[in-house]
């Protein structure tokens, strides 16, 4: 078992609580951050029902502040943090021609500036240590071009590849890694409940391999892009989405 700690933002529902899960089954204790917090409780509980290996932190992912009060926290209750899952996100189609100025601004900063935020406290910290690893979970939109879940999600996650790059430049030598993983569409009850059936069966008639990806692969790979054994990957988005788009 190992004593490694992991944080993951946007951990009470969907894929972030599958990425707390099996980052917690892996032997990692677990930070389950989000502003959630009675949710991400809940998913702690039924992780470690004492406390001792998983726990709910309040993160408000568009707050530095908040960022810096979580990582506090967490290394004040196990003593280290070793990696940082950045996850949190939402998206709210909406025609391109439509988007206002508000809809785009809150996009950026749930999930985009917090990748910015969560990088520069954590790389820092981790920087600091000698030793650490950063996982940006990115999106097919964002390297498509695809509307399917609003240009400006898809704008936010183009520039969540991009701060991925350039934070893994400044922080290799430190020690330092930061990659992303770009999922396709996840067998998951959000997209069941967003895209009506007919287009999602148009949309899994697209993917080569015929069917929805899996939340849980998501995870393992994010598990493996966080060991410490992961020290040349760096500046990399593995992309997982069946076929439907490719380099």
């Amino acid at each position: 078992m190992t004593s490694r700690v992991a944080v993951i933002t946007g951990a009470a529902r969907g894929l972030g609580a599958t990425l707390a899960a099996k980052f917690h089954a892996a032997g990692y204790r677990v930070a389950l951050a989000d502003l959630a917090l009675d949710a991400a409780h809940d998913v702690a509980v039924s992780l470690s029902p004492d406390g001792t290996t998983a726990c709910a932190i309040a993160l408000d992912v568009t707050s530095k502040a908040d960022f810096e009060a979580a990582l506090r926290a967490v290394v004040a209750r196990w003593g280290q943090v070793d990696a940082l899952i950045n996850n949190a996100g939402a998206s709210k189609v909406v025609p391109v021609m439509e988007i206002t100025g508000e809809q785009f601004d809150q996009a950026i900063n749930v999930n985009l500036k917090s990748v910015l935020f969560g990088c520069q406290v954590f790389g820092q910290y981790f920087a600091d240590r000698g030793e650490g690893r950063i996982v940006n979970i990115a999106s097919l939109a964002g390297q498509n071009g695809g509307s399917a879940t609003g240009a400006h999600y898809a704008a936010a996650k183009g520039g969540t590849l991009t701060l991925t790059k350039v934070f893994a430049r400044d922080l290799a030598a430190k020690g330092v890694t930061v990659n992303a993983i770009s999922p396709g569409p996840l067998d998951l009850p959000i997209v069941h409940e967003s895209v009506p059936a007919d287009k999602l069966d148009k949309v899994i008639a697209g993917i080569p391999v015929g069917r929805l990806g899996s939340a849980g692969y998501i995870a393992d790979a994010a598990i493996l892009l966080a060991s410490g054994e992961a020290w040349f990957a760096n500046g990399a988005c593995w992309d997982v989405n069946g076929g439907l788009y490719m380099r």
